[in-house]
């Protein structure tokens, strides 16, 4: 997936984007940032890589963390909803995983919890990369996030 195509696609749809991330510490962000001109089209990124910071600047509820953990749906809808809500892109992306080491028997390495959200819905979903090792989750991670925000360009 191209950041490129991305960056592309919203400047067609005149939207500016914004993502919220855990896991990948900003490297959605920085994806989006090396091309050249991006920031016509990027708003801001969130990099709430612990629980106070997705509540601080997200929003998401204590009560959702404490129900379902960081690496949830749940969390992802939440934090995507906060990241679309607190600045001025009408579509934002969301992250949440186990990049690894690590993991556990209900939470393994390589879960990630995507939310993507715009002015009509926030959709989620969870993929199981595997324990691929922690550089791969992360890369894989940013490259399913471009493919959905470029998805829903493109809808």
């Amino acid at each position: 997936m191209s950041a490129r195509a991305v960056l592309n696609a919203a400047r067609v749809q005149g939207v500016m984007l914004a993502a919220a991330e855990s896991c990948t510490g900003g490297l959605i962000m920085a994806a989006l940032t090396a091309v050249p001109g991006s920031s016509d089209v990027v708003d801001r990124g969130f990099v709430t890589y612990s629980n106070a910071a997705k509540r601080d600047m997200l929003g998401v509820r204590q009560a959702t963390l404490d129900a379902h953990g960081a690496v949830s749906e749940q969390v992802a809808h939440e934090m995507a909803a906060g990241a679309l809500a607190r600045s001025q892109a009408q579509i934002a992306v969301a992250v949440t995983g186990i990049a690894g080491p690590g993991g556990s028997e209900h939470k393994p390495e390589g879960r990630v919890c995507f939310g993507l959200a715009d002015a009509q819905a926030v959709v989620t979903e969870t993929v199981e990369f595997g324990a691929i090792g922690r550089d791969a989750v992360r890369a894989a991670t940013v490259e399913h996030a471009l493919a959905m925000v470029l998805a829903r360009l493109q809808a």
